[in-house]
């Protein structure tokens, strides 16, 4: 197996895994919604997304990394916003090849670095992620506005 960037050949199958991910974080099932935003995402190519998939084309796992730039070392960057490896896949290197697919593409980009966040009880993302060379921010906090809240 290995992990290849996805085109529209695969929107079925990451936009099925990119439903179940949002599931994982507690977000309603909309398989529609999930087509139409990975779609978009391939339409405009304003993300880039790595899958795997098996010798039966099933689809295993896919990460969706978004462009930034780092104002510090005038660099591009990258934000890892999704990874999600299926349930029946798990422990068996999906996210590691995806990682490592990440990786690969922040080295060819010359990219400042890879961010990344997760919940604070995926303990099993938290080691993937740690084993791999990410590091806990302990520098700076973080913050975030939801503009429709106030």
């Amino acid at each position: 197996m290995e992990a290849y960037q996805a085109t529209f050949e695969d929107l079925e199958g990451v936009s099925r895994l990119f439903n179940l991910y949002r599931e994982f974080y507690r977000q309603p099932s909309d398989p529609e919604g999930a087509r139409n935003y990975i779609r978009t995402r391939l339409d405009h190519g304003d993300s880039i997304i790595f899958t795997v998939k098996n010798e039966k084309n099933e689809y295993l796992g896919f990460t969706q990394l978004y462009p930034t730039f780092s104002s510090i070392s005038m660099k591009k960057a990258w934000i890892l916003n999704d990874l999600y490896v299926d349930a029946s896949a798990r422990k068996h290197g999906i996210g590691e090849l995806l990682l490592q697919k990440a990786k690969e593409l922040a080295l060819d980009t010359g990219a400042a670095g890879i961010s990344l966040s997760t919940a604070v009880d995926n303990h099993a993302a938290q080691h993937l992620y740690e084993k791999n060379g990410y590091v806990r921010d302990v520098a700076f906090y973080h913050y975030e506005l939801d503009p429709g809240a106030q």
